[in-house]
């Protein structure tokens, strides 16, 4: 298995002043290593972020993509528009996006099949709220948003691709998370894969998001179905994300 993909998602966060300095000192941090690092600033900063970081063995993903390939779309960004800038990544079906962009699962398997055919890779975000977490229904929820991809594109299209399981009641929680629970889902998740194909159920990244910080990481990744973590706030602090690599990568 590659080394684990560590994503830091900026979200609404950040400014040309922060992007300078954090990716500078990230860059020295890191010269010279191969490390599987992705940055997801704001989009309005991911060009300065890829120049930042042109040289480095850290890639940069965007937090969103529109539908649309062009026209009048105010606001909006193509999925050409990012492979052109040198984007590696694409977040889609974040349940931020989802709660307050309203954003349906029809319109994330849009955004997949865009992101696909640029030949960019997708991180396609699942989780369960709290109530559905309660009501045992995790699996069914987790299984709902990967079936409606390869009922309609095929599970091909999970080859090159990224499934962060990301449970809602976790992001930002005081919850206590309880790795073992986690890593049943993500072999859960895998074993469903397996079903239609052993290759890419084993070649597949599955990343852990929610309250991920220094205290659980590497914890987190000992687990033989999670292949890398999706951190937010734990990110936005310099000093705490490089603990981070430090603890993953033993530096």
């Amino acid at each position: 298995m590659k080394k684990p993909l560590i994503i830091a998602n900026w979200k609404l966060n950040g400014n040309q002043y922060f992007v300078n300095i954090f990716l500078e000192k990230l860059c020295y941090k890191l010269k010279k290593k191969k490390y599987n690092i992705s940055i997801a600033p704001s989009s309005i900063y991911l060009n300065k972020a890829i120049q930042k970081t042109k040289n480095s063995c850290i890639k940069i993903c965007a937090q969103n993509v529109d539908i649309n390939k062009f026209g009048a779309f105010t606001g909006d960004i193509s999925a050409e528009m990012l492979k052109n800038m040198g984007v590696k990544y694409v977040l889609i079906g974040h349940s931020e996006r989802r709660i307050y962009h309203k954003e349906t699962n029809k319109e994330i398997l849009k955004k997949f099949e865009i992101i696909k055919r640029n030949n960019l890779i997708p991180i396609l975000c699942i989780g369960e709220t709290l109530k559905e977490k309660i009501n045992k229904k995790t699996k069914d929820i987790c299984l709902n948003q990967i079936n409606l991809i390869i009922k309609n594109l095929g599970i091909k299209a999970f080859k090159n691709s990224i499934i962060a399981y990301e449970p809602i009641w976790a992001i930002g929680s005081k919850i206590p998370i309880k790795i073992q629970e986690i890593q049943k889902v993500h072999n859960f998740i895998r074993s469903k894969i397996k079903l239609y194909n052993k290759k890419i159920s084993k070649n597949i990244i599955i990343q852990y998001g929610g309250s991920v910080n220094h205290k659980n990481a590497k914890q987190i990744l000992k687990q033989p179905d999670i292949n890398g973590i999706l951190i937010g706030n734990a990110s936005l602090n310099f000093n705490n994300f490089i603990k981070i690599i430090k603890i993953i990568y033993n530096i």
